[in-house]
């Protein structure tokens, strides 16, 4: 639609998508699944916390369109600081907070078994690291990184939750978030988090 806005010389035509606006609101100030966050369920043994950074993103900055599913999907890149002594493998689980299926935060996607020398992941990676595997997501087991599809309106809060593990989580424990979940407690060691805002893109651009 257009807008007319007055101004000292006149009118002024300002033209404003609805979806495009809508695309633009902040979060809701309750994110709804933030107590069922992986990073909540299974909390460190201990103080130590990890520093996880994205070349894509900063800390509650905005997911680029093309690290989104409404784009071409491309993984960011994650990068985190060397966990504690005693570390054997990494788990990456990412989470959209604003919304919950079948009660838990809807999972995008999840890596196991990260080797302890791994810090890293690159930005476009098509295949997990050598020694590493796909776990679970919403649509089952072994999926690759499946980015934001934000709905139109608030935008969301995607947590990418890294785990310093002190063990390696068995194949049976993969089939599903709630296998792996368990299969993580008392284990993990120290954890940290990147959070991204994902939103829907201008109705002109979404796919």
């Amino acid at each position: 639609m257009k807008l007319r806005i007055a101004c000292a010389n006149g009118l002024a035509l300002v033209g404003l998508s609805v979806a495009g606006a809508a695309a633009q609101q902040a979060p809701p100030l309750m994110e709804v699944g933030r107590l069922q966050l992986a990073i909540v369920s299974v909390p460190a043994k201990g103080s130590e916390k990890l520093v996880v950074t994205s070349p894509a993103f900063s800390m509650l900055g905005d997911i680029p369109l093309q690290n989104t599913s409404w784009g071409a999907n491309v993984f960011p890149g994650l990068k985190w600081t060397t966990g504690p002594a005693g570390t054997k493998s990494y788990v990456v689980i990412m989470q959209d907070g604003d919304a919950l299926s079948k009660g838990a935060p809807i999972l995008h996607w999840t890596m196991v078994n990260i080797p302890a020398s791994v810090t890293h992941l690159d930005a476009g990676m098509t295949a997990p690291p050598e020694g590493a595997e796909y776990g679970p997501n919403i649509r089952g087991r072994a999926h690759a990184y499946m980015g934001p599809r934000t709905p139109p309106g608030p935008k969301h809060r995607y947590h990418m939750q890294v785990f310093a593990l002190n063990t390696t989580i068995p194949g049976g424990s993969q089939n599903g978030y709630t296998d792996l979940i368990a299969a993580m407690k008392r284990h993990v060691l120290a954890s940290g988090e990147l959070i991204g805002l994902g939103q829907a893109p201008p109705a002109d651009s979404a796919k």
